[in-house]
């Protein structure tokens, strides 16, 4: 019998990826285009046959860019802004529509999908580590670094980031992993050190001088960023000269950054289990998506690899 593990999918991280790794080998340029739906779909198959989840819940962006984080830090995302948008997110014209194909793939397979309004995917998942840690192992699988921050070796949480060895060779993240690649102890320190640092790509700017090995050294020296701070404030005479000028000037910084960092522990997300589906929850529907969309043979993949045929 299977050991129970619950996996997680940061699902626009893998749909994208699908996107842009999967060529688009339409014939007919009338035809809707499919090639990131292949691929996620393809991206659960392998997921689920080397790794073996007994549950497996594709966690969605119902919100991109929350209103909580543009209120502490309004440049958050903002260069992902669609042109003149306020609130939609730049996507490519040709991955908008597969969306919601790949949403009622899900649906007819039976393989639960959560989203939390006014929440990122990476809140749904926070949430969900949050509730379920300790009771069985969790496998986050991203292309994100910020999901590094819930790697728990003690709760039994690690990330297989895809980044750079895709879906088939992730990279296995846990506090090992941490400690070699970046010198801190744990999936705490990487969100202190994140947020310390910033991400140009999500438009944080960080503390000014300050890039990931300072980050990593002042978040190893002191524990944490509150201790950090409070060595600041209390005039510890470690801290001098232009890092401690830096970090003062970026105080008001500090007091936001977290709030946007960190990933939510208490979204709205139901209590849903996400146990792998014992049978196809809809196979007319499936038959149809696959006969409209052609994606007979990476459903069949999903379908094997489900142990459902």
């Amino acid at each position: 019998m299977t050991a129970p593990r619950l996996m997680l999918l940061d699902s626009a991280s893998l749909y994208f990826r699908a996107y842009f790794g999967v060529p688009d080998d339409r014939t007919d340029p009338t035809a809707p285009p499919v090639n990131a739906v292949r691929g996620f779909l393809d991206f659960i198959a392998t997921l689920v046959r080397d790794h073996r989840p007994t549950a497996l819940i594709a966690c969605w962006d119902n919100d991109w860019r929350p209103q909580f984080r543009v209120d502490a830090i309004p440049s958050y995302k903002t260069h992902r802004l669609a042109d003149g948008a306020i609130t939609e997110e730049e996507v490519p014209d040709a991955l908008a529509p597969q969306v919601p194909i790949i949403e009622r793939a899900l649906a007819a397979l039976g393989i639960t999908r959560i989203g939390a309004d006014g929440y990122e995917a990476d809140d749904v998942i926070g949430t969900l580590v949050a509730r379920h840690k300790g009771q069985l192992p969790i496998d986050v699988v991203t292309g994100d670094r910020d999901l590094f921050q819930v790697v728990d070796d003690a709760a039994g949480v690690r990330v297989l980031y895809t980044a750079r060895g895709g879906v088939r060779s992730p990279d296995l993240v846990d506090q090992a992993f941490l400690a070699e690649k970046y010198g801190i102890a744990s999936g705490e320190q990487y969100a202190d050190m994140a947020t310390l640092r910033g991400d140009a790509s999500d438009g944080l700017p960080g503390v000014a001088g300050i890039g990931e090995k300072t980050a990593a050294k002042l978040i190893t020296a002191y524990g944490s960023l509150a201790g950090l701070r409070a060595a600041i404030d209390g005039g510890d005479p470690a801290i001098k000269g232009a890092q401690r000028r830096n970090l003062e000037a970026g105080s008001a910084y500090l007091d936001v950054g977290p709030l946007v960092v960190r990933v939510a522990h208490d979204a709205p997300v139901p209590d849903d289990p996400g146990l792998l589906p014992s049978q196809i929850a809809d196979p007319s529907a499936m038959s149809l998506l696959a006969s409209e969309y052609g994606l007979t043979s990476p459903m069949n993949r999903v379908i094997d690899a489900l142990a459902l045929a």
